[in-house]
């Protein structure tokens, strides 16, 4: 299982893109294209977005998707 949880602080995004086509969630970090957005424009969302992310990469990773920095290959 990846690791999941990064600094506040720390954008989640790892720069993979890739997206689950039925929840739109990205592999590489679990954020939609939307919150990326949001993560850039408005910080008071960071938290909810970061607290969101480990349960969707959980999930991810239990329907079968490779997540994180190996969803790159």
């Amino acid at each position: 299982m990846s690791d999941h949880t990064a600094p506040l602080e720390e954008r989640p995004c790892i720069k993979i893109c890739k997206y689950d086509d039925s929840t739109e969630w990205c592999l590489g970090c679990g954020m939609t294209k939307p919150e990326k957005k949001a993560w850039k424009r408005a910080p008071e969302y960071r938290a909810a977005i970061h607290a969101n992310l480990p349960a969707r990469m959980e999930a991810m990773e239990a329907a079968g998707h490779v997540t994180g920095r190996a969803a790159k290959k």
